[in-house]
């Protein structure tokens, strides 16, 4: 459409392209400042989190996570990859120790029952098992068996 008329410019005019560009520039200022208020918005809710809750979060997140990789969800044949559980174990042992001091005595111990059982679940389904205390995790937490 043209500004200065209701008649539809010419296709491939210079005021049809003019017009698409003003929309186009009109929709990403619109889109930007949508996308600046879920960002502020996420910012204060996440600062109305409590530190445990966010710590507990992320572990049962990694926790997860090993545990698909590990051959413990729906369908292991496919989704197994120890390479991958390692790695997530490893984070989760890290995270865990680090956070215990921080998370009540009773976080800390769940997700300390939840660690070892992803570490003996790991060692299960490794064709070559790591030697005790070299598994996944187990250089924070010490030999698992």
């Amino acid at each position: 459409m043209s500004v200065t008329q209701n008649t539809p410019a010419p296709a491939g005019s210079d005021e049809s392209t003019h017009d698409q560009h003003d929309l186009a520039v009109g929709d990403a200022a619109a889109y930007e400042e949508v996308v600046e208020g879920e960002f502020e918005g996420a910012a204060r809710d996440i600062a109305e989190v409590p530190a445990v809750e966010i710590i507990t979060t992320a572990a049962v997140h990694l926790m997860s996570a090993a545990a698909v990789k590990v051959g413990l969800a729906d369908d292991p044949d496919s989704q197994l990859d120890l390479d991958e559980a390692r790695k997530l174990i490893n984070a989760l042992a890290g995270l865990i120790t680090a956070g215990a001091p921080e998370v009540s005595d009773m976080h800390a111990r769940s997700l300390r029952d939840g660690l070892r059982s992803l570490q003996l679940a790991f060692r299960e389904a490794s064709p070559i098992p790591d030697a005790i205390g070299q598994g996944p995790g187990e250089k924070w937490t010490g030999p698992v068996s």
